[in-house]
């Protein structure tokens, strides 16, 4: 009997897959097709200080291998969803869930946090710093060491809980966003988030997103996303999720051997409702074929050699 069970900053979940935030919304509309206690958890539909109804459309566009969003965090904000989607969600799922925040200062992002921090259906903070800092002439929280710092040291002020930053593929050296969040206190990573990309329509002779460019994500980013995961393994000593273009059980243990303690699922879900289960349901064969007895051991195994 395999072991499928994983630890992230002493929270024991059943497996390692969790849907990504953006691609699960709070669960409900995939508990009417499974039973989604199967998965590990599942982080939540990306929450702001104040509801945001997101960018104009058109906001996402097909590719090969993958998909173009700037959806721009359409989101109800962090007091509805604190006294509304967290209690309806505890009846359909009984474990914790992890809450994706984002915010444009940093004071935002602490006060997000400290309202959803009075849930305890929330396991663990996944804070998405690809945000633009509106004090900071609009650059993204995750692409300066210190303002990536700012944002960890925050938010670790107003939570107990575990705080896992989540990082953006879109600089030079993500080795040296990562260390800065690990030195701020940061209790783990996320990784990666969309990468940049976009789409021109050939009738219309202009780009088919109305924000121009949008998040790219899918099966074609992951060997980019697993390099990451790899790299970062070795700059930090704190525990890693690895995310990008996961579609199989066999994605989730390569992400394991290059660091991963978890694995979120995105995209995929959005092509295969079931994918999440499907995978969860294939990984026990596949730890078999590998000659796996339990994925806490394979963590970071590709570094071994």
């Amino acid at each position: 009997m395999v072991d499928t069970k994983v630890v992230l900053s002493g929270w024991e979940i059943d497996n390692p897959v969790i849907p990504a935030s953006g691609t699960f919304g709070y669960g409900k509309e995939f508990s009417e097709l499974y039973d989604i206690n199967i998965l590990g958890s599942f982080s939540f539909k990306g929450t702001t200080l104040e509801e945001r109804f997101g960018n104009p459309t058109p906001r996402i566009c097909d590719c090969a291998s993958g998909m173009i969003n700037s959806v721009g965090l359409q989101n109800p904000g962090a007091k509805h969803v604190l006294e509304k989607e967290l209690p309806e969600m505890d009846k359909y799922f009984k474990k914790k869930v992890i809450a994706n925040v984002s915010g444009f200062s940093v004071e935002e992002y602490a006060e997000t946090v400290e309202i959803l921090d009075a849930s305890e259906k929330i396991g663990l903070f996944e804070i998405n710093i690809s945000c633009p800092n509106v004090h900071n002439g609009g650059m993204a929280f995750g692409t300066k060491p210190e303002n990536a710092a700012a944002v960890t040291k925050a938010v670790k002020a107003v939570t107990k809980k575990p705080v896992y930053i989540k990082l953006s593929p879109n600089v030079t050296d993500i080795t040296e966003i990562a260390r800065a969040c690990e030195d701020a206190g940061a209790d783990g990573l996320s990784l990666i988030n969309t990468m940049l990309g976009m789409r021109i329509d050939l009738n219309k002779k202009k780009p088919v997103l109305a924000n121009k460019t949008g998040g790219f994500s899918g099966r074609a980013i992951f060997p980019i996303a697993l390099r990451f995961v790899y790299q970062v393994y070795e700059a930090v000593k704190i525990p890693v999720i690895g995310m990008g273009g996961v579609a199989t059980a066999e994605d989730v243990i390569e992400m394991m051997l290059a660091g991963a303690t978890a694995v979120e699922v995105g995209a995929e879900n959005l092509v295969n409702p079931y994918a999440s289960k499907e995978i969860i349901e294939a990984l026990p064969l596949a730890m078999e074929k590998y000659k796996i007895n339990s994925l806490k051991d394979i963590i970071g195994g590709a570094h071994n050699g």
